[in-house]
């Protein structure tokens, strides 16, 4: 028997498809050419859900973005990463809609964006406009798309948002008849888990991973197992691939497990390394869906009994299991395959660890001059943890390990490491940081009586460090900067990274961005052409060291 008290999964009950039923909503496209994506909503991603749609550019950057309804900007942000450079329109329907990786913004709004850039002699900047200031109609201009920001290629990131709660909702349904897919989800493998200590797959407590095309094999369990799914869907007219919006798996015909991607919150982005098979996807990139919610993960869009999608194999039987992948489209595609239950012995679960993490409780983890604080909900499951102590009295600090293997840890979590000695008397200077072989990587952090305090969200091992060295700075193509006023940076910092820059011409603030590591003029207008000028740049990393370099051209 399936011991899986089965939950009415109607997808009535679905809070993303509540959210697009009770809010009437109608949305122009934000382009005046046909739309084709790169990526859709709820597509795996490291980390996260993709939250957006992804739309192409055809292959350029430049083109006019149109704001899908009317409303007002209530929100832009300029960063070095993420969105670079987005504009939010809230409506009054219920939703904002998000414009990432824009080349620029509408003559207005640019000119509100600069204004306060100069204003505090900053490139990065999060604005929130009032609600009157810079109101927009459907089909106004609002931006010109790009390739700002983490971007891969020219493209609009499109989100909507819900007003009330702040929900990433998926945009598909409402620019559906903009798009054409007639493509059903297609499987690449299934995976087959015995829990630990409680069942097994084959004879074995490790995992089974078989290829779609090798499902009619029968497979032998005991005890309690789940199962999990790798796919991808397509769409007509372009050999993108992307997310499955659903999948549900039925067993002897009863659902026990269904993920719909309509809606996520940004605190549930990252419980997608607890849906997901974390120790597969770091050691070989391949992202499972698992049709288990482990007892810590609280991603609603996970739906199951009490069971939490475990099934109980505890008779001689064979047990017929059935995947139904479906986009948004209703294209549907099934995988089956059969386990046949088999008596057979289960090896009890002997932690191999000297320390355990437990997701429904705050861990104090200690050694000699260290301390790591997990708290609640940190970790999705009870986690194994290796503590080992390296180093000797001569080390600024020991070195750390705090090893939990190839699992998530969900947010940040505090680390404090005591310092033996300080061989450089400014603490400002000190910084924890973390090593793996020859990669090391700065995570921050301050001195405080006699500790190093930082945040953490991996693993591994760390230790404290001091930076001295400032940033570096290179000029390029100087030599036509008089006449092109194309003036470039490349700025570096081997340590603890950048912090700030700025740049000034002849005494006065000229606003500059830092884009893939290099430092880029933002207004050229604004240095005339053909007359000598002095430049300064001062570049600051995150320990305070600083670097002033003076230039004519």
């Amino acid at each position: 028997m399936i011991r899986n008290t089965l939950l009415t999964l109607a997808l009535g009950m679905s809070l993303g498809v509540q959210a697009q039923k009770n809010v009437e909503a109608a949305f122009r496209s934000p382009f005046d050419f046909p739309l084709l994506l790169s990526a859709n909503f709820g597509e795996l991603r490291p980390n996260h859900f993709h939250n957006g749609l992804d739309i192409k550019t055809q292959g350029v950057t430049g083109k006019p973005i149109h704001s899908i309804a009317d409303g007002y900007v209530s929100r832009i942000m300029v960063l070095h990463g993420g969105y670079g450079q987005a504009i939010f329109v809230t409506h009054p329907n219920g939703y904002t809609s998000v414009y990432g990786h824009v080349v620029s913004f509408a003559p207005k709004v640019q000119e509100y964006v600069r204004a306060y850039q100069y204003e505090h002699e900053t490139f990065v900047c999060d604005l929130h406009p009032e609600p009157g200031q810079l109101p927009v109609k459907a089909g106004d201009v609002i931006a010109l798309s790009g390739n700002e920001g983490a971007s891969a290629g020219p493209h609009l990131h499109l989100e909507l948002r819900r007003n009330d709660n702040g929900d990433y909702v998926d945009p598909m349904p409402f620019f559906r008849q903009y798009l054409k897919d007639t493509k059903a989800p297609v499987g690449s493998l299934v995976g087959i888990y015995p829990l630990a200590g409680k069942g097994v797959v084959n004879g074995s407590s490790t995992k089974k991973l078989v290829g779609v095309g090798a499902l009619n094999q029968r497979f032998t369990a005991w005890g309690q197992i789940y199962t999990g799914i790798s796919a991808k869907d397509y769409m007509d007219g372009t050999s993108n691939f992307y997310g499955v919006h659903s999948v549900t798996l039925y067993v002897d015909s009863v659902k026990v497990f269904n993920s719909t991607t309509d809606e996520v919150s940004a605190d549930e982005n990252r419980m997608i390394n607890g849906f997901t098979d974390y120790d597969e996807l770091m050691r070989t990139r391949r992202l499972i869906m698992r049709s288990y919610k482990l007892p810590g993960n609280r991603l609603r869009l996970l739906e199951t009994g009490p069971d939490r999608g475990l099934v109980t194999i505890d008779e001689e039987r064979d047990y017929h299991f059935c995947y139904v992948l479906e986009d948004n489209f209703g294209n549907k595609r099934k995988y089956k395959f059969t386990v046949r239950g088999k008596k057979q012995e289960i090896p009890p679960y002997t932690p191999k660890a000297n320390k355990m993490l437990y997701w429904d409780k705050t861990n104090v983890i200690q050694e000699p001059g260290m301390e790591l604080v997990v708290p609640k909900g940190m970790v999705y499951d009870n986690t194994e943890l290796r503590t080992r102590v390296i180093g000797d009295s001569s080390d600024i600090s020991f070195d750390y390990v705090l090893d939990i293997g190839r699992n998530p840890l969900h947010s940040f979590c505090n680390l404090s490491i005591g310092v033996r000695h300080l061989p450089v008397a400014d603490t400002t200077k000190y910084y924890v940081v973390q090593k793996a072989g020859r990669w090391s990587a700065s995570v921050g952090g301050k001195y405080q009586n006699g500790w190093v305090k930082a945040k953490v969200r991996t693993l591994g091992t760390f230790a404290v460090a001091v930076d001295t060295v400032a940033p570096r700075i290179t000029p390029l193509g100087q030599g036509s900067w008089r006449t092109t006023r194309n003036i470039r940076f490349k700025i570096t910092d081997g340590q603890t990274g950048i912090q700030s820059y700025k740049v000034y011409v002849d005494g006065n603030f000229v606003l500059f961005g830092l884009k893939k590591g290099i430092l880029v003029i933002q207004d050229p207008g604004r240095i005339k052409k053909g007359v000598p000028h002095k430049l300064e740049v001062v570049v600051t990393d995150n320990c305070g060291n600083e670097t002033r370099k003076q230039y004519k051209f």
